[in-house]
């Protein structure tokens, strides 16, 4: 039809309307993302930078530059190299176990049988739970002689006398390890189902008829085609935990004899309960390099086999 003009166009002489303008939507809709980013991110960022390079205390908040003189003083405390190795060891311990157990949660998810919707309800329920609330019954399930753990590590001779699991470094180390991987399973079993589903079943057949057993198809097939899924719900799952204080704040308190202190439990310790907000701070600001290296690094290690296979398909050597 003649002189219907172009639909989101205004007619010739007919001045625009605000909310015809694609750049005003743009920035409408973006406008409440960035001040959350700013308001909750950006901001807290900010003041942690100031306060690391600052010698900020709870006796006096005023703000003197102390230049790197925060970052000098943990880096000679032996307190704060050892709550780095354990936040590493238990992030990454963790997190292979995450995976493993993710793997074989999401295969057993995606099998068809009855009542498989409310046993995917059930599974989320670790990761909606909160983070305090089931740190503390893992606390007592664990640390109470009225808990149904206590009296069988000690009938198993594991525990003898008064002391607890949660008393005892190694045991209280793997309870840590252990409620990390309760909670993030679930959310990394759903990551991967999400990969699994995506596998063409076509290629799973052939890989079957071509006479490859169960573990040649997993180590063949599945995970190199869910690599990129993996490493996502890995990432995650380590800035969650590389990122959580919870858990051993209420948990061990970073205990026995701080051999379960994390770098997010230390940075409140120092900063909150010692006052001393400038090494709070530092510490607390520590944590983003190294999370922001191991991201890249993952990311970088991962595409290097898709760019191989795409300089493959374009006829270039990889």
């Amino acid at each position: 039809m003649r002189g219907v003009p172009a639909r989101g166009r205004p007619r010739a002489g007919e001045k625009a309307r605000l909310t015809d303008r694609e750049g005003f939507l743009a920035w409408a809709f973006l406008l409440p993302s960035v001040v959350y980013l700013t308001a909750l991110v950006a901001a807290p960022f900010c003041l942690t930078v100031a306060f690391a390079f600052s010698d900020a205390n709870s006796a006096a908040p005023s703000y003197r530059f102390a230049g790197l003189r925060n970052f000098r003083a943990i880096f000679r405390d032996d307190v704060f190299w050892r709550a780095l190795g354990d936040t590493l060891a238990l992030t990454g311990l963790s997190m292979a176990l995450v995976v493993f157990f993710g793997m074989i949660l999401a295969n057993v998810l995606l099998a068809d049988f009855r009542g498989k919707w409310p046993v995917r309800l059930l599974v989320l329920l670790p990761w909606t739970t909160p983070v305090a609330l089931s740190a503390i019954s893992w606390r007592w399930l664990l640390d109470s002689a009225y808990s149904p753990v206590d009296p069988i590590l000690r009938d198993a001779g594991v525990l003898h006398g008064g002391a607890s699991l949660l008393g005892r470094p190694p045991l209280a180390t793997a309870s840590v390890v252990a409620v990390h991987v309760w909670r993030l399973t679930p959310l990394a079993a759903v990551i991967l189902m999400a990969g699994l589903a995506a596998i063409p079943r076509d290629v799973g057949e052939a890989a079957r008829l071509d006479g490859a057993g169960f573990w040649r198809r997993l180590f063949g097939v599945t995970i190199p085609l869910t690599l990129p899924v993996i490493v996502v719900a890995a990432v995650f799952g380590a800035a969650v935990t590389f990122a959580d204080m919870a858990v051993v704040r209420v948990l061990t308190g970073g205990g026995p004899g701080a051999s379960t202190q994390v770098l997010p439990a230390l940075a409140y310790h120092r900063g909150v309960e010692d006052g001393d907000m400038g090494q709070g701070a530092a510490i607390a600001l520590f944590l983003f390099p190294l999370l922001l290296a191991g991201v890249i690094g993952v990311l970088r290690a991962v595409r290097r086999p898709e760019d191989a296979n795409d300089g493959e398909a374009d006829g270039e050597e990889p």
